[in-house]
């Protein structure tokens, strides 16, 4: 299983300023680790310049694009909206689901994250599920019960003989994203153990071989330290992805 590290740019960057991002990372990633792949999670706006860069350079360097979002349909009247096909044509062989903002500043339920994850998954797209408690259910012992929901739901109709490298997990607490707070080495420890366990009732042996990426404040001075924990198998990068040098840094920790 290779370790994933993706950079989320969520609404940062226009087509010039993320061309040139892609331009100075794919030099600094020359001696990425054979065991590492590297994904932007870039804005829509700006994918097909950043996929131009990277056809440019050549893929040797593992470096994958990916859409922040997707639609359940292949087409019709959703304004606004982007479909797997649509992402595919832009260079992406990735999709995040369920990210945080879109669950908890934009209200979508896990049942439509399902809808997605499952959707995006057939048409050919690989997918991160995000999934992550607030500071309260936590502090309400609720971290099994959260967890429990958006795994169920996320993958309620994801088949259970999916090609285990094709859906991947990121673990964020959303009080640890854009912080500045890192979740505890013990607290990551059990929360990726949960995690592997709930995925089990769901995929048996295969959840062995899905990843399970840790996300919240990762920044170079932790990215080696918690990359390194059992059971966590990727980084997904906020803030400090912004800036090819120090997303590089991580990368390669």
């Amino acid at each position: 299983m290779k370790k994933l590290v993706a950079a989320n740019w969520k609404m940062y960057k226009n087509r010039t300023e993320a061309a040139q991002c892609v331009l100075d990372l794919i030099p600094l990633l020359k001696h990425i680790p054979a065991d590492r792949e590297v994904a932007l999670f870039a804005p829509f706006t700006v994918l097909g310049s950043c996929s131009d860069v990277i056809n440019s350079k050549g893929a040797d360097n593992r470096l994958f694009l990916g859409g922040q979002d997707v639609y359940p349909a292949s087409e019709g009247a959703f304004t606004g909206e982007i479909s797997p096909e649509m992402l595919a044509d832009c260079g992406c062989r990735f999709v995040l689901t369920g990210h945080s903002e879109r669950r908890h500043v934009l209200g979508e339920s896990s049942e439509f994250v399902g809808r997605k994850t499952a959707f995006a998954l057939e048409k050919g797209l690989d997918v991160v599920l995000c999934i992550g408690e607030t500071l309260e259910q936590r502090e309400a012992g609720q971290l099994e019960s959260v967890l429990a929901e958006q795994i169920g739901g996320g993958t309620a109709d994801v088949p259970a003989g999916i090609e285990a490298a094709r859906l991947s997990f990121a673990y964020e607490p959303v009080w640890a994203i854009g912080t500045g707070k890192v979740a505890g080495e013990s607290e990551i420890l059990e929360a990726h153990l949960l995690v592997r366990r709930l995925i089990e009732k769901k995929f048996g042996a295969k959840a062995s071989e899905m990843r399970i990426l840790y996300g919240g404040s990762v920044k170079p001075d932790n990215a080696g330290k918690i990359i390194g924990l059992d059971n966590v198998d990727g980084l997904l990068v906020g803030g400090a992805s912004l800036q090819a040098e120090s997303f590089s840094k991580i990368a390669l920790a």
